[in-house]
């Protein structure tokens, strides 16, 4: 129930989309892998293909024919409300793809934690700098092997919070009265601003070599 909502609980539900995300097991969705290379295809320069993925996911994926292929989330082996899941593995998953596009090993546990991090949106940079990681610029491959296991513990449980807090401003108690009403998921907790953001701070962390802002 959402009354039981905790960090413990969103952590586990980040770690069940990502393993989702990568495998495509959820019924009616490619995989992040699939989704990464469908768009890397064509002439178009790798920003504007990401900045293309970001689009889909702020339109098309807010479909009741989208939301209702993602029913195996009622059942989903975590204790949060099936609505929150949804807005967590459609955002892990344009994450994760876009770091794929971006050349990154999304099976290491490092890059993992990165990805983790954008799902705070424009607080990811404040969440990374407070561990010791500053983002100026593209996450580089040699700064990704210098996170420690101490450091991922960190983030995650910073970005826990955070995401604890977030839904918890949504009303995610009233959230999960809309169970198992899976139409009902897209006016409730599909927020194409937050999606366009964590978009954005995916893009700026794994594709963009320079931050201006």
């Amino acid at each position: 129930m959402a009354e039981a909502l905790n960090e413990g609980k969103i952590m586990q539900a980040l770690n069940w989309a990502y393993d989702k995300a990568l495998d495509g097991s959820i019924p009616g969705t490619d995989s992040a892998y699939e989704m990464a290379e469908s768009y890397l295809k064509g002439d178009d320069t790798l920003i504007e293909k990401v900045n293309s993925l970001i689009r889909w996911q702020n339109t098309k994926s807010a479909t009741t024919g989208f939301v209702s292929g993602l029913g195996g989330i009622i059942t989903l082996p975590v204790a949060i409300p099936a609505s929150i899941a949804t807005v967590i593995y459609v955002q892990i998953r344009m994450i994760t793809a876009i770091a794929l596009m971006g050349g990154y090993d999304v099976k290491d546990d490092r890059v993992k934690t990165i990805v983790y991090s954008c799902l705070a949106g424009n607080a990811a940079k404040d969440i990374l700098k407070s561990t010791g990681i500053i983002i100026g610029s593209k996450m580089s491959t040699q700064l990704i092997k210098s996170i420690s296991k101490e450091t991922i513990f960190a983030i995650n449980k910073q970005v826990g919070f955070r995401l604890l807090t977030k839904f918890g401003e949504k009303g995610a108690i009233n959230l999960g009265k809309m169970i198992p009403v899976v139409g009902g998921i897209i006016g409730g907790t599909f927020d194409g601003i937050s999606t366009n953001i964590v978009g954005n701070v995916a893009r700026k962390t794994f594709i963009e070599k320079s931050i201006l802002s």
